[in-house]
């Protein structure tokens, strides 16, 4: 059973929208502070609000009406830049109920699933709200989100993220159910997951895409990156399978050096990709691979010739 879930904001506020003036900010605005020494807090301004933090008290009256990108003085002295977090701050500092996927992989997801504006894209699960965040700004308000969550506690958290940042989620339709026992949508674009048997959900996709349509899926461990492939691979029915990681290395940049940084964001996770190309249409062409055995030897001989 799948139950839709309501994603209507009935508040205002966030980024999702132009703002009555641009460039400056206004009441029901995120803003995200940063001091001196490059720790950021984020908050949503609030006429009479007062952020407290250990370098004084900000208050949000000193904030509201100015331009994006001026400087606060705290009631303790203290300097703090002030601007709109972009999608990647929020991302980092927005509350979360479980572990986000990182602006480093959420760029590389929407590039390699290569979602489009007016694009169908089905995703699973819904956790924090951070890839949903993503795939909304990418589909705009042409596109359409399908969210399959089988944990119903954790929506409500999600959708407040979700409406802080984007204010029309008109597009946004999150169901509780389980995206393992089938998918009832149908010409989807794309379907990116961040579920941990993404394997099970192969034969479902291969039903629900258009022809041509990527299957995306983020992983942790390359042991679940391989069983996917496996099934992928098995089931005949998809083509350039492809799986990266990424690595982000920060450099240190000043007057007297230019070095790597001494910390860096590492392993998060994979990324596989592959191409739905029905079995009918390979055997038109007389190809129809049954295994990843036959493409991986295929690729070997011919790279020798």
């Amino acid at each position: 059973m799948v139950q839709r879930f309501d994603t209507q904001d009935p508040g205002q506020g966030g980024l999702g929208g132009p703002s009555p003036q641009r460039g400056l900010f206004q009441p029901g605005d995120l803003a995200l502070l940063v001091d001196r020494k490059g720790r950021r807090y984020m908050i949503t301004l609030q006429p009479g609000g007062a952020f407290h933090t250990h370098v004084g008290i900000v208050s949000h009256n000193d904030l509201i009406g100015r331009r994006v990108g001026s400087r606060v003085r705290s009631s303790g002295g203290q300097t703090l830049l002030a601007v709109k977090p972009t999608l990647a701050d929020f991302a980092l500092k927005m509350p979360r109920a479980t572990q986000v996927i990182y602006s480093k992989d959420l760029g590389a997801i929407l590039v390699l699933a290569d979602v489009f504006p007016g694009a169908r894209v089905l995703e699973a699960g819904l956790g924090s709200g951070a890839l949903t965040l993503a795939l909304l700004r990418a589909t705009g308000p042409t596109g359409q989100v399908v969210s399959y969550e089988i944990n119903e506690e954790t929506v409500p958290h999600a959708l407040r993220n979700i409406q802080r940042f984007i204010h029309d989620t008109g597009n946004l339709t999150v169901k509780i159910g389980d995206v393992y026992q089938g998918i009832q949508e149908q010409d989807l674009d794309r379907i990116v997951l961040d579920v941990p048997e993404p394997w099970q959900v192969v034969p479902h996709a291969a039903r629900a895409l258009v022809p041509g349509g990527i299957f995306l899926s983020f992983l942790p461990t390359v042991l679940q990156v391989h069983r996917l492939v496996m099934a992928l691979a098995q089931s005949g029915q998809f083509q350039l399978i492809e799986t990266v990681e990424l690595l982000l290395r920060p450099w240190h940049i000043s007057d007297r050096s230019a070095r790597p940084d001494h910390r860096m964001v590492a392993h998060t996770g994979f990324i596989t990709t592959a191409r739905l190309c029905p079995q009918e249409a390979l055997a038109m062409e007389g190809e129809v691979p049954s295994s990843l055995d036959e493409e991986v030897s295929k690729g070997e001989e011919d790279d020798q010739r």
